[in-house]
């Protein structure tokens, strides 16, 4: 069973710093696309970053160079350095894979999702 599993989240200050994890288990045979999502209160999922098999990367304009996204094939792990943090940033970030496993092909997943919340 594919599972997906967030970490890094908390509470910050602005103007500092958070890095994400997402860890991906299970019998995955291949991962397309790896992304971050968030959500605040009151408002739609939104994309924050995106990372293809052939490293195309795109980000949401609200988080433009302020986020990098990145990943380590071999962990199956994908992150999310987030730098100048706002408090606009606040929402449940949520890693979103799209991968093939021993009983599923090319199929998306989603994290449990992790609180940040940017506050003084």
């Amino acid at each position: 069973q594919v599972q997906l599993v967030e970490s890094g989240g908390g509470l910050v200050e602005p103007g500092g710093s958070l890095k994400l994890s997402c860890a991906a288990s299970g019998s995955i045979r291949y991962i397309y696309n790896m992304a971050w999502y968030r959500q605040a209160p009151g408002n739609e999922r939104e994309l924050v970053a995106r990372i293809t098999n052939d490293d195309s990367i795109d980000y949401g304009d609200a988080v433009k160079g302020r986020f990098t996204i990145s990943r380590d094939n071999a962990k199956k792990t994908w992150y999310l350095q987030m730098n100048s943090l706002k408090p606009e940033d606040t929402a449940v970030y949520y890693c979103f894979g799209r991968l093939s496993a021993m009983t599923s092909l090319n199929k998306p997943y989603w994290g449990q999702g992790t609180q940040v919340t940017v506050s003084s």
